[in-house]
C-alpha cells in the first residue's frame, strides 16, 4: 500500500475497536490495533452474545434508583456497589440518579434505538456477505417470567416498547412454554418472544473478524499499553507505549473500561466506570434450551452455543478488581434452576469476568475529541458493546473521513459531559 494512505491507529482491540477497523480499513486507511492485553479479551470475550434491539430502553429508568437501594442490604443481589471516598465515583452515582425519569429514559431510548437498529443492519451484511463467522442465529431472545407479579410488571415494559418504540414481542402464557422449548419447567407464569433479536458467540465472532482483518493487511499488536499521550497545537503527535513510540494520522481511543483514565492524557472529561460481570460457559446439557434467555426477576441471561452452555449476569461497581468468587458463579447456577430443567452441567470450560465501560447517561461516546483534531473516542457503551459495535465502526470511520454519518451522532459527543 502507498505510503501515502492515510493511516489510523486505534487504541483498544474489543470488539468495537475491530469494528473500527474494519470500517476504516473499507474507507482506504492503513490500520494498525493495539491492545493491552489480546485482541478481542476482555469485556468482548465472554458475555452473554445478544445482539438485542429489544434493549432500547437505557439502564437510567425511574426504577433504577429503587433496585439499587435495596440491593445495598443484599449482600447475594445481582447490583453491588463498594463503598469508597473517590469523588469520581461518587460523582457518576449522582449524575446517574439525575437522569433516572421517564422522560429522560425516552430520550435516551430512541437514540438507543437508531443505534441499534442501524447495528442490526451492519451484522445482517457481517454475516451473509462478509462471510464472519460467529455461530450467528435469528432465533429471537427469550423473556421468562416465574411469577404472576413478573408477568404484570414485564407487560408494563412490552406495552412501553411496543408504543413508543415500535418493538414488538409475542407472549406466551405459562401453559404454553413446555410446548415452545421444551428445557423450560413447568409452572412458570410466561414469557416475551422479541423475534427480531439474534444471538452469536462473541469471542468467535472477534476471532473471525480479526482472520479477517488480518488478511486484508491490517496489523495487530498485542500486550502494548498506551502509557502516554503526546499532544501540541491541537493534534495527538504520537502515543507512547509499553513498545516504544507510535505514530498516525489518526487515532481512536477504544478503550473500554479503561478510558477513564485516559482523560487526563487527552484533556476530556471521560466519565467511565468499570461495571463488573460474571459468566460461567459449560457443556451444553442434555435438555439444552432451543432459545437464548432472559430471566429478568433473577437477572440472568443464558445463550446456548453450538459447543457450549453460557449463564452470565451481574452488575458490580468495585473498580478494577480481577477476582472471580466462587459464589457469585454459584449464584449463576443457582439463578436458572427455578427456569430450566438442566439450569446447568457439571463441565464447566470457562469462568469469566469482564469490566462494562459504563456511562452516567446510558450512551455511548463517539466522536471527536474536543480540542484535539485527529483524536476520537469509541467507548461507554455499557452493556451494549457487541450489539452496537457495527455502527459504532461505521460512525468513527464516516467522522475521520470527513463525510455525512449514517445518523446524527450529536446526542453521542464527548464533550457532552462538559
Amino acid at each position: 500500500m502507498s505510503k501515502a494512505t492515510p493511516s489510523v491507529l486505534i487504541a483498544g482491540g474489543g470488539v468495537i475497536g475491530i469494528a473500527c477497523a474494519h470500517y476504516l480499513h473499507r474507507a482506504g486507511y492503513r490500520v494498525i490495533v493495539i491492545d493491552q492485553g489480546k485482541i478481542g479479551a476482555a469485556c468482548s470475550h465472554g458475555n452473554c452474545g445478544y445482539i438485542c434491539p429489544s434493549h432500547v430502553l437505557p439502564l437510567t429508568e425511574p426504577a433504577a434508583l429503587r433496585v439499587a437501594i435495596k440491593s445495598l442490604f443484599q449482600p447475594d443481589a445481582p447490583f453491588r456497589v463498594k463503598p469508597t471516598l473517590d469523588l469520581k465515583v461518587w460523582r457518576w452515582f449522582w449524575e446517574f440518579a439525575r437522569r433516572c425519569r421517564h422522560q429522560k429514559m425516552l430520550e435516551t431510548g430512541s437514540h438507543l434505538k437508531a443505534l441499534l437498529d442501524t447495528s442490526m443492519s451492519e451484522y445482517h451484511r457481517l454475516v451473509n456477505k462478509e462471510g464472519i463467522r460467529c455461530e450467528w442465529r435469528e432465533s429471537g431472545l427469550l423473556y421468562v417470567l416465574r411469577t404472576i407479579q413478573g408477568m404484570r410488571d414485564f407487560a408494563k415494559t412490552d406495552r412501553l416498547l411496543t408504543e413508543v418504540f415500535g418493538v414488538q414481542a409475542r407472549r406466551f402464557e405459562g401453559a404454553a412454554l413446555p410446548g415452545l422449548d421444551p428445557s423450560l419447567k413447568a409452572g412458570l407464569a410466561g414469557a416475551f418472544l422479541y423475534e427480531d433479536d439474534a444471538m452469536l458467540r462473541p469471542e468467535r465472532l472477534c476471532a473471525s473478524w480479526r482472520e479477517h482483518l488480518l488478511d486484508e493487511g491490517v496489523d495487530f499488536l498485542e500486550d502494548c499499553r498506551v502509557l502516554s499521550v503526546d499532544r501540541s497545537k491541537g493534534h495527538v503527535l504520537s502515543l507512547l507505549t509499553s513498545k516504544g513510540p507510535m505514530q498516525a494520522d489518526h487515532y481512536v481511543f477504544a478503550t473500554g473500561a479503561w478510558s477513564g483514565e485516559l482523560g487526563d492524557e487527552l484533556g476530556v472529561s471521560i466519565p467511565v466506570q468499570p461495571g463488573k460481570g460474571y459468566s460461567v460457559t459449560m457443556a451444553r446439557p442434555h435438555l439444552c434450551p432451543k432459545y437464548p434467555m432472559l430471566f429478568p426477576e433473577h437477572r440472568v441471561g443464558m445463550t446456548p452455543f453450538d459447543g457450549g452452555y453460557r449463564l452470565g449476569s451481574m452488575m458490580e461497581f468495585v473498580g478494577f478488581d480481577h477476582s472471580i468468587p466462587e459464589r457469585r458463579i454459584q449464584q449463576l447456577r443457582r439463578s436458572a434452576e427455578p427456569y430450566l430443567l438442566e439450569p446447568h452441567t457439571p463441565q464447566t470450560r470457562e469462568t469469566w469476568f469482564g469490566w462494562r465501560p459504563m456511562t452516567w447517561d446510558s450512551l455511548p461516546i463517539i466522536g471527536r475529541v474536543p480540542r484535539l483534531e485527529n483524536a476520537f473516542l469509541a467507548t461507554g457503551h455499557n452493556m451494549l458493546g457487541l450489539s452496537l459495535a457495527p455502527v459504532t465502526g461505521k460512525l468513527i470511520a464516516a467522522m475521520i473521513q470527513g463525510v455525512s454519518p449514517c445518523l446524527d451522532p450529536t446526542p453521542l459527543r464527548p464533550d457532552r459531559f462538559h
